[in-house]
């Protein structure tokens, strides 16, 4: 089997890969995240020529930088056929062949499943096939999820998604490689990858969709869904449109009277320290979505879509990468931003700061036993903000259940008294209790692991 080298290009933040395949002259890239100049810089350090932008499917999880990425390079732009979007591009359906060079080729495979004109692209050297790019189909140890065209489609996708990689594993040796665009922290997968790579041998006995019947594969898929992100609903509809280039020029800085006034407007001032810098200082009514943690999902998810955005970091450099995390997914320009620390941004009026209480679950085991450790606050609601799917796997008894995708239109819903926040390790219990204590309300913020909660001595019950 002929190797062709297959660069990784990731997107930690969003849980997705990108791409590129050459031949030591020409260049195939393959799901282009927005932020192409990363692209751009791996084909120069290669020496190698982009000549074709490979999309397997309108994505719902980013905005693409194909289109983008064709329009600076000449490359030629490859979009599934029956997909209705408003560029130019070469429509390409199942069993088209595109040959780049005598080395390289691309064949096309339809597999509808995570959206109904889904496509993977066999890459052939001189030998015959080296691997598939399966974008939302076949992931490493699992598939793409099927209900993100709407909880009606779920059922019938999930039954092609099935036939889609089994018709993968049948048209490939058991050597070729798999490379997927989702599955590694993306809510597009049904679940997350179980390896760092794959091969067609290895799915055969670790993937669920080559290993179960089709009904016991849909009742799988489909018990296992969970909420996707809120800004879901605006990236297909971007991408088929045509998504013009990133822009990344700074942003005006703000100072600190402007930082009062959007707070007090109640817009979304956001902290990208870590959730400790922020616990120790803050300034009063920002939100804490550090920039150590996947900040642009939950900040964009939780955010009402289109409203604006204020960015604070300890430096330039912090902003600027929360600039582009950001306008991956659509989110393009900040309204405002801010460097430095608490204190300049309060303009050292120390009653603009504030700090949040923390504590560990062994903590909140003895403030339920009613003897709370010192500087502790009694406790009078315990609010775990997991997901649905986590509550029900098991919860500490006693707790309120408000997923944080819910809690910002959900705060009244949250009993009164002193409020100590659980997640499953810290990062999204930290943006609750910001967003609580924006509300006025008196927090403790658990930033410990959920695993722990049970060697504490708290009582953990399955959900419903």
């Amino acid at each position: 089997m002929t190797e062709l080298p297959v660069e990784v290009v990731q997107t930690s933040s969003l849980g997705d890969r990108s791409y590129l395949a050459h031949d030591g002259r020409f260049a195939i890239v393959v799901d282009p995240q927005r932020d192409i100049d990363r692209i751009l810089a791996l084909a120069g350090r290669l020496g190698v020529r982009i000549t074709h932008v490979a999309e397997t499917h309108l994505h719902n999880d980013y905005v693409s930088g194909g289109l983008a990425l064709a329009k600076l390079t000449g490359a030629t732009y490859l979009v599934a056929a029956a997909d209705e979007v408003h560029f130019d591009r070469r429509p390409v359906a199942d069993g088209d062949e595109i040959t780049v060079s005598a080395l390289m080729r691309l064949r096309v495979v339809a597999t509808p499943g995570h959206t109904f004109h889904h496509l993977s692209y066999v890459l052939d050297g001189a030998d015959g096939p080296v691997g598939v790019f399966t974008g939302g189909s076949l992931l490493f140890g699992t598939t793409g999820r099927t209900d993100l065209l709407g909880e009606q489609h779920a059922h019938t996708l999930a039954e092609h998604q099935h036939a889609s990689v089994r018709r993968l594993a049948d048209l490939l040796p058991d050597g070729a490689r798999v490379w997927p665009t989702h599955g590694f922290g993306s809510f597009c997968s049904a679940t997350q990858a179980d390896a760092p790579e794959s091969t067609i041998g290895r799915e055969r006995t670790a993937n669920p969709a080559l290993r179960l019947r089709t009904d016991d594969f849909v009742a799988q898929t489909l018990a296992g869904l969970d909420a996707y992100p809120a800004y879901y609903a605006h990236m297909g509809a971007r991408n088929a449109a045509g998504a013009d280039l990133i822009d990344l020029t700074p942003v005006a800085a703000a100072d600190p009277a402007e930082l009062a006034r959007r707070i007090a407007d109640g817009e979304w001032v956001v902290d990208l320290r870590s959730r400790k810098a922020f616990a120790h200082r803050h300034l009063t009514g920002t939100l804490s979505f550090g920039l150590d943690g996947p900040m642009s999902t939950w900040l964009a998810w939780l955010a009402p879509w289109g409203a604006p955005i204020t960015l604070l970091g300890d430096s330039e450099q912090q902003v600027a990468d929360a600039q582009r995390e950001l306008a991956r997914i659509g989110v393009d320009r900040p309204a405002a931003t801010a460097t430095g620390d608490p204190d300049q941004w309060a303009a050292g009026d120390d009653t603009r700061l504030a700090q949040l209480t923390t504590a560990t679950f062994t903590d909140l085991a003895a403030a339920r036993a009613g003897t709370p450790p010192p500087g502790l606050p009694a406790l009078d609601v315990l609010l775990d903000v997991r997901m649905s799917k986590e509550w029900r796997t098991g919860h500490i008894d006693g707790a309120v259940h408000i997923p944080l995708p819910d809690l910002p239109h959900r705060l009244a819903d949250v009993p009164a008294g002193t409020v100590w926040v659980h997640c499953g390790s810290g990062y999204r219990a930290a943006a609750a209790t910001s967003l609580l204590a924006r509300a006025g309300r008196q927090v403790v913020h658990l930033d410990d692991a959920y695993a722990d909660a049970a060697g504490a001595g708290l009582p953990i019950v399955p959900g419903n």
